[in-house]
């Protein structure tokens, strides 16, 4: 503990309007709490809801830091009572905030090992992600081997995450991207098909590939006009999970065709939850997907790093669109 400073630097967004309004602070470094490590951060995955935080539209849920930042992965240099075997060990966790900084204080049933297979930055982009599609793919969605996926955003950090757990778990992923150059990457790491959404229809292209069908699952992030098309390319008895809604947040569907077909409309946020139910969705993936992890199976899609005081310039990299797959923050020292 002699070893850690009083002070550090962190990014918060002190007005919701645009990047270059990211500022780089000064805050006390956090202690341990209860059930906490602190973790001397090494790299801080950046992820759309910090955009959405930083204009203003996400504030943190009570109790969390003002600080951004949801994913990150360092040392712990402290830890609570209990916890002391985990001193000096290597970690990715999911946290609530306070990730954009030299230290963070991380609940330790959010803690994952971090594995040889896979260095800081890899590790630092993998917990947000991985947590999201996990619960709302296998969970919530009830996707199982032989199931038909549909996911939008299919290079985006959740897109190329369900790619690969899609070709762990044995599912045919279909993706849809916005330019023939993110398809065929998108192809490249394992999708089944990838539409371009922009010169393809993709209800009809999902309905092609799946013999008339329909696809099983639907993991959307768009919302709006895109939810009576994502039920129209659903097969029987088919799941819709929405995990944002960048198109709108209503939509206008047909009940009667919900009912005939069976259909389940399902969703989740995962930043409000209690750690209680992260540290139960950190044990599944511990046993589950972890061990893919640590025998080199399962590493995240890496786009761009970004050194912490440039997180603006990370920001406008991610709404620029033209990224496929994870942007980090790595902190020096």
């Amino acid at each position: 503990m002699a070893n850690i400073p009083s002070s550090m630097k962190a990014i918060v967004a002190p007005q919701p309007d645009g990047a270059e309004e990211l500022a780089v602070v000064e805050r006390q470094v956090p202690r341990a709490g209860p059930g906490e490590v602190l973790v001397k951060v090494a790299a801080a995955g950046v992820n759309r809801p910090d955009i959405l935080q930083r204009r203003g539209l996400y504030p943190p849920p009570p109790g969390a830091p003002d600080i951004l930042g949801l994913e990150i992965a360092g040392e712990v240099v402290e830890t609570s009572e209990g916890a002391e075997e985990l001193l000096g060990q290597k970690v990715c966790a999911l946290v609530a905030g306070g990730g954009y900084a030299e230290y963070c204080a991380a609940p330790i049933g959010t803690c994952l090992p971090v594995p040889e297979a896979i260095s800081l930055s890899e590790a630092g982009a993998m917990p947000e992600t991985l947590f999201t599609v996990w619960v709302n793919l296998f969970e919530r969605g009830f996707a199982a081997d032989g199931d038909w996926v549909l996911v939008h955003g299919g290079t985006s950090g959740i897109g190329t995450m369900a790619i690969a757990l899609g070709k762990l778990f044995g599912l045919h992923v279909i993706v849809t991207c916005g330019t023939d150059e993110k398809c065929a990457k998108a192809l490249e790491l394992g999708a089944a098909a990838a539409i371009n959404y922009r010169t393809q229809d993709f209800v009809k292209e999902a309905k092609a590939l799946t013999q008339g069908s329909g696809v099983n699952v639907v993991l959307d992030m768009v919302g709006g006009d895109y939810l009576p098309r994502n039920l129209s390319a659903m097969a029987e008895d088919g799941r819709h999970v929405s995990i944002a809604f960048q198109r709108g947040a209503s939509a206008e569907i047909h009940i009667a065709d919900v009912m005939r077909r069976r259909l389940t409309l399902t969703g989740s946020t995962l930043r409000p939850r209690p750690v209680e139910f992260k540290t139960m969705v950190a044990d599944e993936i511990s046993k589950t997907v972890w061990p893919y992890v640590a025998g080199g199976r399962l590493k995240p899609v890496m786009d761009s790093s970004f050194p912490l005081t440039e997180a603006a310039a990370a920001h406008a990299r991610m709404e620029a669109g033209e990224h496929v797959g994870k942007i980090v923050l790595e902190i020096a020292g």
